[in-house]
């Protein structure tokens, strides 16, 4: 087997050749569809799947590197190894938490179980999730039956674990208005929008106005705007956020006012700034 590695890879058929390395025909059946630039893998114990964009992940291995390919590679195999293991709400309680996730997502799992979803705004809707450590699992109404709860304390737990979890922010001030943006890393940065105690002591001594963005599962953004150059700023960020994340959710903002959210349409005219 030739060695692995990204140095080779300069197309979608070098990354489909440096996959088939990662998923071995002994555990996995792979498919290419060239038309589409796009790979799947399945377990062959339970013909469970996902599919990759290969556009996207050369996109990003342009931008990361390395680290780009080893981050999908663990993602993807911790995910379908879940697929294999039965997921108990009882006596996991304190492993329940809210996820954001986009309008469009899927409602249903792939075997037609229904997940369990909460209203949020016209563009977003709540999961939730069991957590695994290193992965997550969305509840589905299956899971919920067979536990001892229901939907509501589902949802007051997830609220309540949220909660508890620390919040780590980075602060950059451009053109006189700041930014702050979660940096966790831990699959619920975006779902702390709905940690409005926090948010509300967060944002409290802000004079401009308060505009949140949550392109992708791994990004929240909270802003102090005060002029109107920081409006198409916050959109040109929330744009390329949108674009570059494994779970995209909105590229609208929010302005957020008594603990209220209402979508605004920013157009962004200008080139997004360095927000490394």
């Amino acid at each position: 087997m030739e060695e692995r590695g990204v140095d080779k890879v300069v197309g979608p058929v070098e990354l489909k050749r440096l996959f088939d390395q990662y998923f071995p025909e002994e555990d996995y059946r792979t498919v290419y569809v060239r038309d589409e630039n796009r790979y799947r893998v399945e377990l062959l114990s339970n013909g469970k799947g996902v599919n990759i964009d290969l556009a996207k992940v050369l996109a990003k291995f342009e931008r990361e590197g390395q680290s780009a390919i080893d981050n999908l590679i663990t993602h993807i195999k911790k995910s379908l190894a879940m697929t294999q293991t039965t997921h108990l709400l009882d006596g996991n309680q304190t492993a329940i938490f809210p996820v954001i996730r986009a309008k469009s997502f899927p409602d249903k799992t792939k075997e037609g179980k229904v997940l369990m979803t909460i209203s949020h705004t016209a563009e977003t809707v709540i999961y939730f999730a069991l957590d695994l450590g290193d992965a997550y699992v969305l509840i589905d109404e299956v899971m919920l039956q067979e536990s001892s709860l229901d939907q509501e304390r589902v949802v007051e737990i997830a609220y309540q674990n949220l909660s508890g979890i620390p919040i780590e922010t980075r602060h950059q001030q451009v053109s006189g208005n700041d930014f702050y943006f979660v940096t966790n890393n831990d699959g619920y940065d975006a779902s702390r929008i709905l940690n409005t105690t926090w948010l509300n002591n967060f944002t409290k001594d802000m004079n401009g106005e308060v505009v949140l963005a949550v392109p992708h599962q791994d990004s929240f953004i909270i802003a102090d705007i005060h002029n109107a150059e920081g409006y198409d700023i916050l959109q040109q960020m929330a744009m390329q956020f949108f674009a570059e994340g494994r779970i995209p959710i909105t590229a609208l903002s929010f302005v957020y006012e008594e603990e209220k959210l209402e979508p605004i349409f920013i157009l962004a005219k200008k080139k997004p700034r360095d927000t490394n």
